[in-house]
């Protein structure tokens, strides 16, 4: 083939040395962003030697039908096929394949990137200010539900503060999305944990700041993000973010943040309650006033879009919190039950 990759026989090899950016975009079914997302990467104005690999982890739509005609047209564009089909593993694909590049650019197809992205987030690396960067995401919507999830998302109710989901201005963090590494750094920690099918960059974050490795949130590069335009595909994303989170607390022993605990607390006492009202019928109360913040939310932020799609944002929102908490729970009982039963 023209533009074949080699894999390296080694665990964790080094880049070639070359001063250069590799931007790794794992994809699965992503026909309908897939065109677009790369467009926006080669229209960066970052003046190195860019190369972009799309690593596809079995499609079933035209994604790869779209990507080999991307690579026919470029040559700098490549392709990977990801039998793992999971995202650790086609970041880790990029990563240790023979195409150069000291900087590793992690880019979702699910998102559009200004022309400046690769240039911000590359400076912060030259310039030695860290290992890792994380950048702000700008949650947008084309279809009526998808706006409202994007709403959600934009929102404190719906991401509870989170540094990376706010106009946020840089600095160091713990974790946020990644966009950026530097390529010897991140194969010297052996990559991602390829065990995890979410929530991989939080974990590898908490390696990395233990081996004394720094996370820069960017601010100047900030991407578009397009959120799950169908409430079914957006309670199994958030389901399998509760898993991974809570697999990454238990396995490091870390301590939930707030805004981690309260949809778990709001999820739990709301069950209780509803349960208890069989018994004690007041009970109900506590449920309904959460139910009335969410649509009071809601209707506030339609009022202030003028967006009627926005009315269904409480609706979003309620689905996120209550797919991450049983998500969080399953995988904590599991673990706890896989603890205690005897071999």
């Amino acid at each position: 083939m023209r533009k074949s990759i080699l894999m390296h026989s080694e665990d964790y090899p080094m880049s070639d040395g070359t001063r250069g950016v590799l931007i790794a975009v794992p994809v699965l079914n992503e026909e309908y962003h897939l065109r677009k997302c790369i467009q926006s990467l080669l229209d960066q104005d970052f003046e190195g030697d860019t190369k972009i690999v799309v690593i596809d982890g079995g499609s079933t739509d035209r994604t790869r039908e779209i990507a080999h005609s991307l690579s026919r047209q470029s040559d700098r564009i490549y392709y990977i096929d990801n039998p793992g089909r999971i995202q650790s593993k086609a970041i880790n694909l990029a990563a240790r394949s023979n195409l150069p590049g000291d900087i590793l650019v992690r880019a979702d197809a699910h998102a559009d990137y200004g022309r400046d992205f690769v240039r911000n987030c590359v400076s912060i690396l030259v310039q030695g200010k860290a290992e890792t960067v994380v950048v702000p995401m700008r949650t947008v919507g084309r279809r009526p539900f998808q706006r409202a999830v994007a709403a959600a998302q934009n929102s404190l109710l719906g991401n509870g503060g989170a540094a990376h989901r706010r106009n946020a201005t840089s600095r160091f963090v713990d974790h946020g999305h990644h966009a950026a590494f530097r390529r010897e750094f991140f194969l010297a920690l052996g990559g991602y944990d390829e065990t995890f099918t979410h929530n991989e960059d939080a974990e590898f974050d908490l390696r990395a700041r233990a081996a004394g490795g720094r996370v820069w949130l960017c601010a100047e590069a900030v991407i578009t993000y397009y959120p799950r335009a169908k409430i079914g595909s957006l309670s199994r994303q958030y389901f399998n973010y509760g898993r991974g989170r809570a697999r990454n607390m238990l396995m490091h022993r870390s301590i939930p943040k707030l805004r981690q605990v309260a949809p778990l607390f709001i999820t739990l006492t709301s069950l209780v309650c509803i349960v208890g009202a069989l018994l004690y019928p007041p009970s109900i109360v506590l449920p309904l006033a959460y139910g009335a913040v969410y649509c009071l939310w809601s209707f506030a932020a339609t009022l202030r879009t003028r967006d009627p799609a926005v009315l269904a944002m409480g609706v979003a929102a309620a689905a996120m919190h209550i797919s991450w908490s049983a998500g969080f729970l399953k995988t904590a009982a599991d673990v706890l039950l896989a603890r205690h039963t005897p071999a």
